[in-house]
């Protein structure tokens, strides 16, 4: 398991540094995680254990968001003071991925049956 988790973290790390040396604009742990997708479809199955691994560390993913519910609390009266704005921000964000979704699924559907 120990060995499973430091692939993982290794993948990461080099996602981390190959966004820093090349200047992608994306996330490392995403490059990371493209790394980790190639190396395992190179080998052609997940490891037992690497999918052990990964299975418990989804499943303690909840712990991970106590430090943002705390943040919340904490700055409970800065949020409600900007409530009309940030509820703005996501009704609008929420309709835009929608639209930006079924379009693309729309253009992907096209791509797929030839029209």
């Amino acid at each position: 398991m120990l060995a499973y988790l430091t692939l993982i973290l290794v993948c990461q790390l080099a996602g981390e540094l190959a966004v820093g040396a090349l200047s992608i604009p994306v996330p490392g742990p995403v490059v990371g995680m493209l790394l980790l997708f190639i190396i395992l479809m190179l080998i052609g199955k997940v490891p037992k254990g690497l999918d052990q691994t990964a299975n418990g560390l989804l499943n303690s993913m909840s712990l991970l968001f106590v430090p943002a519910g705390t943040g919340v609390m904490l700055h409970f009266k800065l949020l409600g003071e900007a409530l009309i704005p940030l509820s703005l921000a996501l009704i609008f964000s929420t309709l835009a991925t929608i639209v930006v979704t079924a379009r693309l699924m729309q253009w992907l559907g096209k791509e797929g049956t030839g029209e």
